[in-house]
């Protein structure tokens, strides 16, 4: 059963630092969005500012204004915002502090932990409400290690990376898992970052929080469970960051704890400088692709483009562009879907093949 929530996103909303609040708008099995709260976006439709299309999630300018117009107090406040320096203001622990006194659960989602924060403790307590610190791991006796079992996996593993941050990596694998279920393909999908476990994931952790000795385990860890307990056709594994950025280290457990079959890598033809750092240059797919092919032992099979600043006519010419260069079926998930991406999985692995005739058959 989901529970109702409205998300924090203070002149965040639609950018890159916003991409909490922009993957629960776009979907979210655990929470029903009531609606966002960013004053510079105040009176808009979430759905129609983020991709042009309205859904019906408003945003409003404050707590106060969410709750006159819904007419009741969510359950839930959740912080919507992943910026770089993952601390509270002394603005927003005040906005956090005024949701817990309307009787609202915080769902914190960065790493500051806000179940360790003794004023934060103290509130709760007060307005009798809970914290949930998403990207908390778990105690270290409780965290599993990598085993080798990975190996021993038949069943396809497919990772979405990409060539930075906040480039859609979650959002192109929530799709193309959703497109495979609906050809009958029992698609799972594991989750790597705090966005995709607020969603609803069934299997994954934020694993940018743990060390590399655990990190690569829990990935690993979340491949075995599904498999053992949904009996899956493929696993689509969300990426983190970027292999080749200097900062994060994610990608390099993720790649060795899911041991990929395939890679779909996204990218964002026109973004020029890395998120968050101005004064690195972005990688080119070129480089990306040999040291992802290199370090992984596996292949890239598609291109994903992430369409920011780009015209309708820029993104065709640039598909176009990519395919011939590249040799790779490339698309714009958000614009033209997944069927691309659909077909290369199928070309790749003949096992998906047999399990979509037989969904057909059963269909007919």
């Amino acid at each position: 059963m989901k529970t109702n929530a409205i998300v924090y996103c203070e002149n965040e909303f639609g950018k890159i630092d916003g991409k909490v609040a922009n993957g629960l708008v776009r979907h979210s099995e655990k929470y029903d969005i009531l609606g966002i709260i960013d004053s510079s976006k105040s009176g808009f439709d979430a759905g129609e500012q983020l991709d042009g299309v309205a859904n019906g999630i408003p945003i409003f300018n404050s707590i106060d204004k969410a709750i006159e117009y819904l007419g009741f107090i969510p359950n839930n406040f959740i912080y919507g915002i992943a910026p770089l320096e993952s601390f509270l203001s002394q603005n927003q622990r005040k906005v956090f502090f005024k949701a817990m006194k309307k009787g609202m659960n915080v769902i914190n989602g960065m790493a500051e932990y806000l179940t360790e924060d003794l004023e934060f403790i103290e509130k709760a307590r007060e307005c009798n409400v809970t914290i949930s610190d998403i990207r908390k791991p778990l105690p270290r006796n409780e965290m599993p290690h990598f085993s080798g079992k990975i190996f021993d996996i038949e069943i396809p593993v497919v990772v979405v990376l990409g060539t930075d941050s906040a480039v859609g990596k979650r959002t192109t694998a929530l799709l193309l898992q959703k497109s495979l279920i609906q050809k009958g393909i029992n698609a799972i999908f594991i989750s790597t970052g705090q966005t995709g476990v607020m969603q609803g994931a069934k299997y994954g952790v934020a694993i940018d929080v743990l060390s590399s000795g655990y990190a690569t385990g829990a990935v690993e860890n979340a491949i075995i469970t599904a498999c053992e307990n949904e009996n899956p056709d493929i696993l689509i594994v969300e990426g983190q960051g970027a292999l080749s950025h200097p900062a994060f280290l994610s990608s390099c457990a993720i790649l060795k704890g899911a041991q990929p079959d395939a890679i779909i890598l996204q990218h964002p033809p026109k973004r020029e400088t890395l998120c968050d750092y101005p004064h690195i240059d972005m990688p080119t797919l070129t480089s990306e692709i040999k040291q992802l092919e290199v370090f992984s032992n596996s292949k890239v099979i598609a291109i994903s483009i992430n369409h920011e600043n780009m015209t309708t006519n820029e993104l065709v010419d640039m598909i176009q562009s990519y395919e011939g260069k590249y040799q790779r079926p490339t698309t714009d998930v958000l614009k033209y879907g997944c069927n691309k991406l659909v077909r290369e999985l199928l070309n790749t692995f003949p096992t998906l093949r047999k399990q979509l005739s037989k969904a057909r058959q059963l269909q007919d």
